[in-house]
């Protein structure tokens, strides 16, 4: 190695040490603000109450609806977008397979609806939601998270995916499967824990964005008791507390971003122990 691929060579690894503890340092400086002024305002009474009267003046009452409503919509959302975006992976990776040209579009079009920003969504769910003629609900907002989430599954499973062997495949075939049962049956079996990782992905995703769901699902300090009704979520619940200029409903709007945090930190550590449980799941023919 000559002395200046040396210098060339400390020189990035200096850049990628300052890069990683920069983000770290981000994302440690937000997590400890969240923490800081949420922990002080969360109590029982907030984690297990409806809003009362007068709530968003400082009065008493809690986040339960946005809690629940959340986790409803983030796992309808999440549900459809799975049963919609898998077989679409499969296909791309294993009927699609010998068409590089075609592949190779069909995941730029996805990876540019993947772009598109999220309160786009929630105007063309509006869009479709006075064409159904449906007015603000959990299922309005359910169908508009999933379209929103959905080229996130598609492309997470697909590059799970691309890293099966080819020779997986193969041997499939020389044993009597055919593309379906490849696809289903020994694709699906080898990526479970990588799949497990994209549905974590496209859960985050759902239960933490507001503008896809600011038009379509509503807001209600009520749980809603059924799909055609509007629904509350955390993030607009954060969103309308910060508004309010009382001091003390300020801070619960941090104890609800804490809530949420919370949510994602444990699912994210659940699929981690169902990805390490499948990661060694044999393949048996």
């Amino acid at each position: 190695m000559t002395r200046g691929q040396k210098i060339e060579e400390r020189f990035f690894k200096v850049l990628m040490f300052l890069s990683t503890f920069f983000i770290l340092a981000i994302l440690a400086i937000i997590i400890y603000s969240i923490f800081e002024k949420g922990i002080r305002s969360i109590s029982w009474e907030m984690l297990t109450k409806i809003p009362s009267g007068g709530y968003y003046y400082g009065k008493g009452g809690g986040i339960l609806n946005a809690i629940l409503g959340s986790l409803a919509l983030a796992s309808g959302a999440t549900v459809i977008a799975f049963f919609v975006g898998l077989p679409v992976a499969l296909y791309i990776n294993v009927f699609l397979i010998r068409h590089k040209k075609i592949v190779g579009m069909v995941r730029f079009l996805l990876d540019l609806v993947w772009g598109i920003p999220s309160i786009v969504y929630g105007a063309f769910g509006f869009t479709l939601m006075i064409f159904l003629g449906l007015q603000t609900s959990l299922l309005a907002g359910t169908i508009t998270v999933a379209l929103f989430i959905l080229p996130i599954m598609i492309r997470s499973i697909d590059e799970i995916l691309r890293t099966a062997p080819i020779g997986l495949q193969e041997a499939s075939y020389s044993l009597g499967s055919n593309k379906s049962e490849t696809a289903f049956r020994i694709l699906t079996r080898q990526s479970v824990s990588g799949i497990i990782t994209a549905i974590l992905l496209s859960f985050g995703r759902a239960i933490g964005d507001a503008a896809s769901v600011l038009f379509t699902a509503g807001y209600t300090d009520h749980l809603p008791n059924g799909l055609l009704e509007p629904v509350a979520t955390l993030p607009l619940s954060i969103f309308f507390q910060l508004a309010s200029p009382v001091p003390e409903v300020q801070n619960r709007a941090y104890a609800s971003a804490l809530v949420l945090t919370l949510i994602i930190l444990l699912v994210s550590l659940f699929s981690r122990g169902l990805g390490k449980r499948y990661h060694k799941t044999k393949i048996n023919f």
